[in-house]
């Protein structure tokens, strides 16, 4: 008989993914909240035929050589820059990502960073728990949404879904995209320095890749207007946030949101280990949110369900939804 392939889960999965994998492979899933090292994810890789990956994973070249029997990784992400694509093409791996469905669940989140950080609300909830409340008072005065100007960094899906969202507040929207895109009622397209420069609000909405890495640097905090408040939704290393620590700490800058950071972008050897501590002291003109952009639960479920169909499609010899690297790949070898 015939054994059945095996699919390796890197993070815990609802249970409705685990079964529509299990019609067809034998399954190898973490069932901790915690991430396997990366050495114990290659041992349970290594006779493993597909591969559901997260965030946490970083699948290299190195990776991909300790792991032979490997044909498909479904990345349960819309990003990708923890996975080598090209060396896995260069094996015949399929990759595939889920496009489309981590969009609206974090433009929500982007919107809800620039509310928290303009307005104070974490700084307001903390002075409560630690104070009490004796009645309003001048205080914690901020910066609203309505009627400001918002730069938008990087206009593909994400970018738009945010945009939309603030047309509701009557925002000034200007974007930036080193990509064409289409004339949209309302937003105003202009280059990199002068969304920089004109913008009470910087969004940023785009892939980390080499030539975006490091983009938010001090030189471009630099172009910011005094005062303005810069939120990443993003990725991590689209920021150099020891930049904006000084930044922050000289005045210049009013505030910082992010639900990404540079410690979690596996791919960059020289990444900082954690959070700059001056972004987290007490105090700190900062929101920090641990990488919740997709977390909804029904988000969460259809983003795992959607590469789960994504390896099975792989399995049955099919065209996967959601491929990145290969064209017209002969998926039927996958069954042979």
């Amino acid at each position: 008989m015939t054994k059945s392939p095996l699919v390796v889960l890197t993070s815990r999965v609802f249970p409705e993914t685990r079964a529509a994998l299990e019609r067809v492979a034998r399954i190898d899933a973490n069932e901790g909240s915690e991430p396997w090292s990366q050495d114990e994810v290659i041992e349970r890789c290594r006779e493993a035929t597909g591969l559901m990956a997260f965030m946490t994973d970083r699948i290299d070249r190195e990776f991909l050589e300790r792991c032979p029997e490997l044909k498909v990784i479904g990345a349960a992400l819309k990003g990708y820059d923890n996975i080598d694509v090209d060396a896995a093409r260069e094996r015949g791996i399929l990759v595939t990502i889920v496009p489309d469905l981590l969009t609206e669940p974090t433009a929500e989140l982007a919107i809800g960073l620039m509310i928290a950080l303009g307005r104070h609300i974490p700084l307001g909830d903390a002075g409560i728990r630690r104070q009490g409340f004796a009645g309003w008072r001048p205080q914690l005065y901020g910066t609203g949404i309505g009627n400001s100007t918002v730069g938008i960094v990087g206009f593909g899906l994400v970018g738009q879904a945010i945009a939309r969202r603030l047309l509701g507040f009557g925002c000034r929207i200007v974007a930036f995209d080193s990509r064409p895109f289409g004339a949209i009622s309302g937003i105003d397209r202009a280059p990199l320095d002068d969304v920089l420069k004109l913008s009470d609000f910087v969004v940023l909405g785009l892939p980390l890749t080499e030539t975006t890495t490091g983009l938010i640097d001090a030189r471009a905090i630099g172009r910011m207007k005094p005062g303005a408040l810069l939120v990443n939704p993003a990725r991590g290393s689209l920021v150099d946030e020891a930049a904006v620590a000084d930044a922050l700490e000289s005045g210049h800058l009013g505030g910082y949101a992010a639900d990404v950071f540079e410690c979690e972008d596996w791919a960059r050897p020289q990444r900082p280990m954690s959070i700059d501590a001056r972004l987290t002291a007490p105090g700190a003109r900062t929101v920090l949110t641990p990488h919740i952009g997709s977390a909804v639960t029904s988000a969460r479920r259809e983003i795992e369900l959607s590469a789960a169909s994504s390896i099975l499609q792989a399995l049955a010899g099919q065209p996967p939804a959601g491929l990145l690297n290969i064209e017209k790949t002969e998926t039927a070898a996958l069954t042979a």
